[in-house]
């Protein structure tokens, strides 16, 4: 009696692995504050609905857009200049991720996003300060007193100053 062997395809092996993704979205910007909570939540609902598991998520905040970019708002094509920037990260397989991909290009309040693989460990840069390199000098500065030049004189008068200021503010 043979053994049997079972070869998976290669679609099916990457839907049972699970990866670390992470989306990166604008909204568009005439959305309200209180409502920006809604639409993340129906992208934290898609995720969920797939099966996905959340890691890190970034609030979505005001930004200005580095170039505008046209959405369609009620019929109307209008062009933003800025947007609401957030990012979730979390676990899914491929399906979810693709399934969170096409729901997220039904959705007519994001202008704009990415849905991209990653790995699970904090990757935002870090801010590193500037590294100060010592200069060593072998020559000595010896300073000098400085000399007025009206050192000789005694102190000056009110009415010699007031004279010289108005010389000075004449102009």
């Amino acid at each position: 009696m043979a053994d049997t062997v079972t070869v998976e395809t290669r679609q099916e092996a990457d839907e049972i692995v699970s990866r670390i993704y992470e989306i990166g979205y604008h909204v568009v910007p005439t959305v309200k504050e209180e409502d920006l909570e809604k639409i993340v939540g129906t992208i934290r609902a898609e995720i969920e609905r797939a099966g996905g598991t959340f890691i890190a998520e970034g609030a979505p905040s005001l930004t200005r857009l580095a170039y505008p970019i046209l959405a369609e708002e009620s019929g109307k094509r209008m062009e933003h200049d800025r947007g609401y920037f957030g990012w979730i990260k979390f676990e899914a397989n491929v399906s979810a991720a693709h399934a969170l991909n096409e729901a997220l290009r039904g959705n007519a309040s994001i202008i704009r996003f990415i849905v991209f693989r990653t790995v699970r460990e904090d990757t935002r840069a870090k801010y590193k300060a500037p590294t100060l390199r010592e200069v060593k000098r072998t020559d000595t500065i010896k300073s000098t007193p400085r000399r007025s030049v009206d050192e000789g004189k005694g102190p000056v008068s009110e009415e010699e100053l007031e004279k010289a200021i108005s010389e000075i503010t004449q102009e």
